[in-house]
C-alpha cells in the first residue's frame, strides 16, 4: 500500500494542471468588459458619436426628400398648366382669325379684340409667352417648318419668312411649336 501511495504522489507531481479552454468570442467579451470597466466614458462617447452621425444622416435624407417632393409638386403644377393652355390655344387661334377678318360690324370686331386681349393677358399671368419667329433663323427646338420657299434677295437660307401658326412656351418649355415657312 505504501507503494501505491508513492505512485499516486508521483503522479500528482507529474501531472500538469489542465488549462481551461476558452473561445475567442469569450475572450473578446472579457476584454470588452475590462475596457468598459477601465473607461466607461469612452464607450459612451462612441455611442454618442454614432447616434449623432445617424441623426445627421436622417436629417439630410429628410431635407433631400422635402426638396425632391417640392420639385415634383412644382413640375406637376407646371405640366397641368401647360396641358390646359395647349387645349385653349385653338380658341385663341380662332379669336385671332376673327379679329383679322373683314367685318362691317365694328362692335363685333371690338368685342372679339377685347376677348383676345383678355385671353392674352391670362396667358401672360400664367407665364406663357409667344415664341418669336418671323425674320429669325430656324430653330428646330421651337419652330416647325411646314413649308419652304425660295429665299428672296438679301435673305439668308434658313431664315423664317412667315408664321402660319404661333408657338408658345412656358418657363422655357415649349407648349406648341411655331409653324413657319422657311427660306431655302
Amino acid at each position: 500500500m505504501a507503494q501505491n501511495e508513492e505512485i499516486l504522489q508521483e503522479q500528482e507531481h507529474c501531472e500538469e494542471p489542465v488549462q481551461e479552454v476558452r473561445e475567442p468570442e469569450q475572450e473578446a467579451a472579457e476584454e470588452t468588459a475590462e475596457v468598459k470597466e477601465e473607461n466607461p466614458c469612452a464607450e459612451l462617447e462612441k455611442q454618442l458619436a454614432q447616434t449623432k452621425d445617424t441623426l445627421l444622416r436622417t436629417a439630410a435624407e429628410y431635407d433631400n426628400f422635402r426638396k425632391r417632393s417640392q420639385k415634383e409638386r412644382d413640375a406637376a403644377f407646371g405640366n397641368g398648366v401647360s396641358f390646359a393652355v395647349e387645349k385653349l390655344l385653338g380658341v385663341i387661334d380662332t379669336l385671332e382669325l376673327a379679329a383679322n377678318a373683314q367685318t362691317a360690324d365694328e362692335a363685333y370686331k371690338k368685342g372679339v379684340l377685347m376677348t383676345l386681349d383678355k385671353a392674352k393677358a391670362a396667358l401672360k399671368a400664367l407665364n406663357v409667352e409667344e415664341i418669336e419667329a418671323e425674320g429669325l433663323p430656324f430653330d428646330p427646338q421651337c419652330h416647325a417648318a411646314v413649308m419652304q420657299q425660295p429665299a428672296p434677295e438679301g435673305v439668308e437660307s434658313g431664315t423664317i419668312l412667315a408664321v402660319m401658326q404661333r408657338g408658345y412656351r412656358r418657363d422655357g418649355k415649349v407648349i406648341r411649336h411655331a409653324a413657319v415657312t422657311v427660306a431655302e
